[in-house]
């Protein structure tokens, strides 16, 4: 991918954006039952250098907010004299569930990220879908799709990307998150068509549905920027490096632990996401506590995720747990001595609705 070009250009959708413009607009993708126009919020900041284009999107899942939130605080903070390229903010794709705070496009219960590139005359997520793939990611070059947990589920604070693209390893690293999760993505999602179309992108899995969590705000805000100097974007800021880094690169160094039977959930792990071999994680009791079953970590691992609603049935997840090996364990625990995981235990900023 070529990071830099000679002169800046103009960004065109079904109009233009000129090098050196900010222009904030509201762009129709489909239509309500009454006919009105469902447009959804976008701001392109056109560079006064030449350079990539990058594109972030966000509320592809009505009720995920942090992202929102990043992508209202990208489209502020820059302007186009310091930008050797464009940056395309995506605001919130799918107004439809964002109007209603919920997950899917309503009364069809249609999910959007599983729905790009789209299709005229499909349902009307695709179409949705659609219009904002064809304008607006399309003409880009790189992506970051920002995302959270989903109800009665936390997450922490990572990204997702197909480590095997070098494009998107190199993306995802800039980033610098600590953890990164191995996969080529979901059919139908942003973040797999993109790359499959040659515009690497990555998604970030960043805290909890229906609020703003400022930790992860700020730390998106820092990996953005990250992303801008790798690329040249602005040529004069550091590339950030997280301290310590773990990729997965096989599903075997991830697990998911499930609730072998009904009952309520106590989690016991903590105040850290990270355990040791045979630490006790949750009990699952019966109503009458007359039966209790201790769900132990199988291996040293950092908690990925975490049930949040304190009800299971059989099978129901628990915890997702990443495997990490000495070197990196013992990182972490540096860190921990260090302070550097007290903000995430004091806000619950770490773990997030998926």
């Amino acid at each position: 991918m070529n990071d830099s070009r000679a002169e800046p250009e103009p960004f065109r959708y079904d109009a233009e954006v000129d090098p050196g413009e900010k222009r904030h607009v509201r762009y129709g993708v489909g239509e309500t039952y009454l006919g009105d126009p469902i447009r959804i919020p976008v701001t392109v900041i056109n560079g006064e250098g030449g350079g990539p284009t990058v594109f972030f999107s966000a509320g592809i899942h009505g009720d995920e907010l942090n992202g929102v939130k990043v992508v209202q605080e990208i489209a502020d903070r820059y302007e186009p004299g310091e930008l050797h390229g464009t940056l395309v903010c995506l605001h919130a794709c799918n107004v439809p569930a964002f109007e209603a705070q919920q997950r899917y496009t309503p009364i069809y219960d249609q999910d959007m990220n599983r729905s790009f590139p789209g299709r005229e005359g499909a349902n009307t997520t695709e179409r949705m879908a659609h219009e904002i793939y064809r304008r607006f990611v399309s003409p880009c070059d790189l992506g970051l799709d920002f995302h959270t947990s989903t109800r009665n589920r936390t997450t922490i604070y990572h990204a997702r990307a197909d480590l095997e693209d070098p494009d998107v390893s190199r993306l995802a690293r800039a980033f610098a998150t600590n953890v990164v999760l191995y996969g080529e993505g979901d059919a139908g999602s942003l973040r797999s068509v993109a790359t499959a179309d040659g515009i690497p992108t990555v998604t970030v899995e960043m805290g909890r549905a229906h609020r703003f969590q400022r930790t992860l705000i700020e730390k998106a805000l820092e990996g953005v920027e990250s992303v801008l100097a790798e690329y040249g974007v602005l040529p004069d800021e550091p590339v950030h490096w997280p301290g310590w880094y773990e990729s997965t690169a096989a599903d075997a160094t991830k697990r998911w632990l499930r609730a072998d039977a009904g009952g309520l959930v106590e989690m016991e792990w903590g105040p850290y996401p990270l355990v040791h071999e045979d630490d006790p994680i949750c009990t699952v009791t019966n109503h009458f506590k007359t039966e209790e079953r201790v769900v132990r970590a199988p291996f040293d691992g950092l908690i990925l995720g975490a049930l949040e609603n304190p009800v299971a049935a059989p099978g129901h997840p628990l915890c997702h747990l990443l495997g990490l090996d000495r070197e990196t364990k013992r990182e972490i625990e540096r860190e921990i001595d260090r302070g550097e995981f007290d903000g995430y235990r004091a806000h619950g900023d770490a773990w997030a609705d998926d």
